[in-house]
């Protein structure tokens, strides 16, 4: 079971929500952002990851990031972790995860500015224990905790994830679209998903964020 006594080693808003900003860089206010699920989405999913060697990147995906960065956007990861409240792993084992992944996207040149997980899981017991947290997706609490701290402007924001829950928690924190990883085309209340599936879809990504980095003349 983790061990919320941890939170001055880890960068622990509250006992179940890691929220650290990676590097020093600052945007401006207003900005929007691209979010990532990580398992899944950025590295591989091997269920309930605790083992840095086998981190493994899905295809193109630190193309994505890097696009972000070249972009001036910022890259925000969110990810829930249940198996720290179900006593799966640790939050020491989810820093060496973690770490081992942003380590891998950095030797392709993609970087990472914020992460954000959520443990509190209703299999939990003591303090995350917690049948529907609002950090944890599908609902929208991490991506509105990343806003609140960096002055995100949501609407223009985009989110890429593997599981409709990572839609769901973008079209509540109120951005306008989201890429699906092996998903479909839907429309609903607003929210427009698009599929990752091929290169065309990824070219469509591409081409999101860099209208998003483009300056107002040039969009």
């Amino acid at each position: 079971m983790a061990d919320p006594t941890t939170s001055g080693r880890y960068p622990l808003a509250e006992p179940g929500l890691w929220v650290e900003q990676v590097g020093s860089k600052v945007f401006a206010a207003g900005s929007p952002a691209l979010f990532l699920d990580r398992d899944g989405t950025i590295n591989i999913d091997t269920g309930y990851p605790d083992d840095p060697a086998e981190m493994v990147l899905r295809a193109d995906i630190a193309a994505v990031i890097a696009a972000a960065n070249g972009a001036g956007i910022p890259v925000i990861v969110v990810t829930n972790q249940s198996g720290i409240a179900r006593g799966y792993f640790g939050w020491s084992d989810f820093a060496a995860v973690n770490g081992r992944v942003l380590e891998l996207l950095r030797a392709d040149n993609a970087f990472v500015d914020m992460v954000l997980a959520c443990a509190y899981h209703e299999a939990g017991s003591g303090p995350l224990a917690a049948a529907d947290h609002p950090m944890r997706k599908p609902n929208p609490g991490m991506l509105l905790e990343a806003a609140r701290r960096l002055g995100l402007d949501l609407r223009r924001s985009l989110i890429v994830g593997d599981k409709e829950a990572d839609m769901e928690a973008g079209q509540r924190a109120g951005l306008s679209q989201g890429w699906l990883v092996d998903g479909e085309q839907s429309s609903q209340g607003g929210f427009e998903t698009w599929p990752l599936r091929g290169q065309g879809d990824l070219d469509g990504l591409l081409a999101a964020i860099a209208a998003l980095g483009a300056a107002p003349g040039e969009r």
